[in-house]
């Protein structure tokens, strides 16, 4: 894939390293319920919709069946990963609320548009989005948003995602909405920032370029 000097694909550091905590054991969780966020159930079903659809490009995307069983091996934590991406979602989409803070349709296909000219078409980008983070081509654009969501978010209050004002937004948004977690998916622990069974590849920072696109 081709990579500019300055590339919009840059995963932030402190996404990575120190989003919300999933941990091995947790609080109960509504039943039947993924996790319950806000009073709003993220189903069992609703995670599998979304898992199944990733595994569904993964197949899509590859020549033959051993590929395909490379993909899955490859991302073994993608059920774990979903639920807090879903989660995480939520909770972004809090922050950016408290903060006054919205994105336009418009600002997401801006957003889409510079990056798929840096790496040479929809279809590209879409296959770096599966190949590189796990989101589905059907979930691109909710991505996008919640990139948007998070800098904007981080922008108004006059830092940017790697420092604690900006996380401590996401934890008060996370303490607002009780976050509850099933217990076979850990839990959400609103205190810390860092990870340990879950990487969070859905929060990117894109470049000064393409915010001004």
């Amino acid at each position: 894939m081709h990579r500019r000097r300055r590339t919009a694909l840059l995963l932030t550091a402190a996404i990575a390293a120190a989003a919300p905590l999933l941990s091995a054991c947790g609080s109960e969780a509504h039943p039947g319920a993924a996790a319950v966020v806000g009073g709003t159930r993220i189903t069992v079903s609703q995670l599998e919709n979304r898992v199944n659809e990733v595994r569904e490009a993964q197949r899509a995307a590859v020549a033959n069946e051993a590929q395909y069983k490379q993909a899955v091996a490859q991302t073994g934590s993608l059920t774990r990963d979903t639920l807090h991406g879903m989660v995480l979602d939520e909770v972004v989409g809090r922050a950016a609320q408290d903060a006054g803070v919205s994105v336009t349709p418009k600002e997401v296909q801006q957003m889409r548009a510079g990056l798929e000219q840096q790496v040479g078409g929809s279809k590209a980008l879409q296959t770096a989005w599966l190949q590189q983070y796990g989101v589905a081509p059907e979930r691109l654009d909710d991505n996008l948003r919640l990139q948007l969501e998070a800098q904007k978010l981080a922008q108004s209050l006059g830092t940017d995602t790697s420092k604690p004002a900006f996380w401590n937004a996401l934890a008060k948004a996370s303490k607002e909405l009780h976050v509850d977690l099933n217990p076979r998916y850990g839990t959400w622990d609103v205190q810390k920032s860092s990870r340990v069974d879950a990487k969070t590849p859905w929060v990117r920072e894109v470049t000064a370029t393409q915010q001004s696109a």
